[in-house]
This record gives C-alpha cells, sequence and structure tokens, in this order.
C-alpha cells in the first residue's frame, strides 16, 4: 500500500497502520441499536473506488480541475446499494495492509509480484480492473476526497492494522449473530463467507461491475463451482487453495485445476479428507492426482491462513455505531465538499436513498 494511502486511512481510523505484521487493538464497544430484519451492509472500500475510478470518465472533474469520477461513482454506487439492499446498518472496509506479513511468512510469493509498482492498463474494460495494489496517480487523492465525505456524513469505516479489507469483512460478518448480512466486492475470495447461519451471509458481487452485480448464497456458490452446498463457503476457500491464483500469487496444487479441486471436494467433501485421502494407499483415488497431491503437502499446509479470510482480526469501526445515517452527521461540512469536489447531484441521489428506508 502507497503510504500517502495508508496514511489517509490512519488518519480516518486513527490507530497507527503498521505495513507488515499484527497489531492488537482493543474493539471499541458499539452502541446499542434497535435490531430490525434489514441487513448489515459490508461494503469493500478499495473494490467499490476501483471500479468507480474505471468506470466513469476521467472527463469527470471538481471545479478547480481535480479529478473526481472516482468519488463521484463510489458516492453513486453506495446509492444505489442502499436503494437495493435497504440497510439498517452499513460499513465501508478498508484495506490497511495489502500484504500482510503473517501471510508472506507462509508462503512468500504472496502477491511479490505486486510489490513493484505497476504501470496500470489505459483503458482498462469493465471486466479487467486492474490490481487494486496498482493505485493509479490521480486515484489517491480521490481515496482522501471519498474519506472526507464519509466522515462529513458520518457513515462508518472499519479497518484492522496489519490486515486487508478481506479479513476486516470475514471478520465482521462472522461476528454477526442478529441481522443479515450483504458484503459487497468485486474480489471472488469473499464468496468463502457465504452462509445461512446463524445469520444469511451473501456476496453482491461485482466482478462483471455494479449493473450486473450476482448475488451469492451457498446455493449459488455450490452450484456455480460444484462445491458441496452444505459447506459451500469453506468449501470455496478450499477450492482457492487447491486452483490456486496466479493473480495474488498462489501456485495452487500443480496439475489441479478448478474443475478436478472441485470433483474432489464434491466426492470427499472437505480438504482434510482429500489429503486424508491422498496419503491411504487404499483409497480409489488415481495414482497420478495422489501423487501430485502428496509432492504438495507443504503447500497445502502452509496455505490454508492465507487462502482463508480471517474471522478474527483486530477491527477497529471509525464511529461509535454502524447504524447508516440518515441525514448527513455535518450537514454544513457535507455541503461544502460536495459544492468543492462538484458532486452535489451525487451527493442528492445518496440522500434520496437514504430518505427511502424506514425510520
Amino acid at each position: 500500500m502507497p503510504a500517502r494511502l495508508a496514511s489517509i486511512l490512519e488518519r480516518r481510523l486513527g490507530v497507527p497502520i503498521f505495513p507488515n505484521g499484527r497489531h492488537q487493538v482493543d474493539v471499541g464497544r458499539r452502541e446499542t441499536i434497535a435490531r430490525v430484519s434489514a441487513p448489515l451492509l459490508l461494503l469493500d472500500g478499495a473494490s467499490m473506488w476501483f471500479r468507480s475510478y474505471f468506470g466513469v470518465p476521467s472527463s469527470i472533474t471538481a471545479p478547480d480541475g481535480r479529478p473526481v469520477n472516482a468519488v463521484r461513482g463510489f458516492i453513486d454506487s453506495v446509492a444505489v446499494v442502499v436503494t437495493q439492499q435497504r440497510p439498517g446498518r452499513l460499513v465501508v472496509c478498508l484495506d490497511l495492509d495489502w500484504r500482510p506479513q503473517f501471510r508472506v511468512d507462509l508462503i512468500p510469493s504472496y502477491k511479490a509480484h505486486r510489490v513493484a509498482e505497476a504501470e496500470p492498463p489505459s483503458q482498462p474494460d469493465e471486466q479487467e480492473v486492474p490490481d487494486e495494489e496498482e493505485v493509479p496517480d490521480d486515484l489517491t487523492p480521490q481515496v482522501d476526497m471519498i474519506m472526507e465525505l464519509l466522515d462529513a456524513f458520518g457513515i462508518p469505516t472499519a479497518g484492522a492494522p496489519g490486515f486487508e479489507a478481506d479479513d476486516v469483512l470475514g471478520t465482521l460478518a462472522a461476528r454477526e449473530s442478529c441481522d443479515p448480512v450483504v458484503v459487497v466486492s468485486g474480489d471472488r475470495d469473499l464468496l468463502q463467507v457465504v452462509a445461512d447461519d446463524p445469520v444469511p451471509v451473501r456476496v453482491l458481487y461485482l466482478g462483471r461491475g455494479l449493473s450486473k452485480a450476482t448475488l451469492f448464497g451457498p446455493a449459488e456458490v455450490a452450484d456455480r463451482y460444484g462445491v458441496p452446498v452444505d459447506r459451500a463457503g469453506p468449501a470455496y476457500a478450499e477450492l482457492a487453495l487447491l486452483r490456486g491464483d496466479p493473480s495474488d500469487g498462489l501456485p495452487g496444487v500443480p496439475g489441479v485445476g478448478e474443475k478436478t479441486a472441485a470433483g474432489l471436494l464434491a466426492q470427499h467433501g472437505s480438504l482434510e479428507r482429500i489429503m486424508a485421502a491422498a496419503h491411504e494407499t487404499a483409497s480409489p483415488m488415481a495414482k497420478g492426482l495422489r501423487a501430485k497431491l502428496l509432492a504438495a503437502s507443504a503447500y497445502v499446509e502452509a496455505a490454508g491462513p492465507v487462502v482463508r479470510v480471517a474471522t478474527d482480526a483486530p477491527v477497529t469501526l471509525s464511529t461509535p455505531s454502524d447504524a447508516l445515517p440518515r441525514v448527513a452527521a455535518d450537514p454544513a461540512r457535507t455541503a461544502e465538499l460536495a459544492t468543492q469536489l462538484g458532486v452535489g447531484s451525487s451527493i442528492t441521489r445518496l440522500q434520496k436513498a437514504l430518505d427511502t428506508l424506514p425510520a
């Protein structure tokens, strides 16, 4: 994560960000709020503002000429998902460490190819957004603008020093025991958090853009990837571990692709049972497949905590409550920023979306 972007997020949360390693912080106690059936909406901040940056024309600028395409797109996207999902609570989850040391210690190749900054493609299409760690120069100041607007409006953000946004999303989803949860992200790694108990957890996947977003639950993940529906979330993480992910520097098990991994999980039920069968010479597993799995035993053992999102990250909220405000906490500051940035119409759309929610 670029130092300037880390500094922006550090100021927002009021906690130090350590580029590598874990740092334990106390989780602030949330204010008691009325529990309703409206969902808790967890937004993957970086995923959404990256898609906004590349999806909204760069010709969108503030009155002073500064680019604000990501700002406008992000606010408009929040308005859309609020209208669609009608949440009672909402948290924008932040990526405070894109390459945590605990993951690098286990798999040194984890995101190693992204360490050197790379130039993003000049005109990526909606379906091929560049890596989110490759922050374009004119996006970083827009993140600062987004943070200022969120703060003025009183919309909660959350992060965990030494952890990725995926871990923040996973932790908040795992903690929830009252309301349904909807995670909004373009990162398919988060499909592993889908669940039905103790509350429904769904992922609104933005891989092809918000207009083509797909809502995934256990049944949809099982249908799409062929994993057991009764443990679709954990099984998806195990499928990803076996398959690997070159974009994250995860090699997977050589010779085991997505189809083979899904078949193994359908047959054996879990990664643990797959590896047990590989070690059992009397099992009906094909010799060649057994050899591939055994040769990759060290990787399989190490990769678990790398591929799985954390559910115990030391998350800090920026506000005492995760309740979604119905009006701006600081109307004067919000109006001032909207005028300065030329995003008044987007703020109006967000307010209209909030006005449709029950009091």
